[in-house]
């Protein structure tokens, strides 16, 4: 709401230290791992995009898991637990990566991720940190109030999802901004 207020956005927020581990098995895809390489372990990315999306919307994304694991205070991980569901890392793509103009009062470095929506559970509830919280059609989507990023990253995922791309067949683009206009690139590539 600080951020960008009236504007619509996806859930998201910051990856905190216990993102880099799990209490569930699994892994992510090997090319989304590539992709992700860093100073960070890529799990991280994909546990706090699952934690942010959890605590924005009330929504667990998952498959049945019979199996055991360990206790944890943590909420997110208890609620995964009652639910009887682990996150399945290896079935999430990664969109892209955007980083906010220099101009900007509030610099992000932020991934996108797409996970497919028939594994959800939960009620759209939230946490209370967005104020519109609720499905959109995508047909509905010409009317909502978006920022570049947010209408990238939207006509990206249903384009990986009505083409049924697989899970990293198709590189993340750099969002990134030259004099306050959005520009996309390969990871290591030139602007496009």
């Amino acid at each position: 709401m600080g951020f960008l207020p009236g504007i619509h956005v996806v859930p998201g927020g910051r990856v905190d230290p216990p993102d880099a581990a799990s209490p569930y098995p699994g892994a992510p895809h090997p090319a989304i791992a590539r992709a992700l390489g860093g100073r960070r372990p890529p799990l991280a990315f994909l546990n706090a995009a699952l934690r942010e999306t959890h605590e924005e919307t009330g929504l667990l994304v998952g498959r049945p898991f019979a199996g055991t694991v360990a206790e944890t205070d943590s909420p997110f991980w208890q609620a995964y637990r009652t639910a009887g569901l682990a996150p399945d890392y290896g079935a999430i793509d990664y969109l892209c990566r955007a980083i906010t103009p220099v101009t900007s009062k509030r610099r992000f470095n932020t991934r996108f991720f797409l996970a497919d929506g028939n594994h959800v559970a939960g009620t759209l509830s939230g946490n209370g940190e967005l104020e519109d919280l609720a499905w959109a059609r995508a047909s509905a989507l010409g009317d909502l109030t978006l920022v570049d990023v947010t209408e990238y990253v939207l006509k990206t995922a249903l384009d990986r999802w009505t083409s049924r791309a697989p899970i990293g067949t198709r590189t993340a683009k750099l969002l990134n901004y030259r004099k306050d206009i959005m520009t996309l690139s390969d990871r290591r590539g030139p602007p496009r």
